[in-house]
């Protein structure tokens, strides 16, 4: 009587272990990746020509926390993806600086072409993950 007792427990206790039912834990990066992508959403619903740059400002220091995030996230498992948009994200910030001292066509279409950087390298990081989330 004792031997089955013992059985059915270890037998319940495995069966226990591995429940095939729950699911797996979301990777951080992942998650990272989905915050950048809605502050990222809501930057291009952002009016400048009618706001101003200014209106941008809180959405731009919540994305450079969540790129943060996301580069040490992304580190380990996506390194050249990661510091490729980190060295984007860097040269946006301070053309975006640029831009807000001095407002000319010249700033603007840096702070344009850096945009395009911090997509293309986005991309780059979003197609490396696409295995994983």
């Amino acid at each position: 009587m004792k031997r089955i007792l013992v059985v059915v427990l270890l037998v319940l206790g495995l069966a226990g272990c591995s429940d095939s039912s729950a699911t797996p834990a979301t990777p951080p990066v992942c998650d990272s990746w989905d915050a950048v992508q809605v502050t990222v959403g809501h930057i291009k619903t952002v009016n400048v020509s009618e706001n101003g740059l200014q209106a941008l400002r809180p959405y731009l220091t919540q994305l450079k926390e969540q790129l943060s995030q996301l580069y040490l996230d992304a580190q380990a498992q996506f390194a050249p993806q990661a510091e490729a948009l980190k060295a984007a994200a860097e040269r946006l910030g301070a053309d975006l600086r640029a831009a807000q001292a001095s407002p000319d066509r010249t700033t603007l279409a840096a702070v344009r072409t850096s945009v395009a950087e911090v997509r293309t390298s986005a991309d780059g990081l979003h197609t490396a993950m696409a295995s994983t989330c």
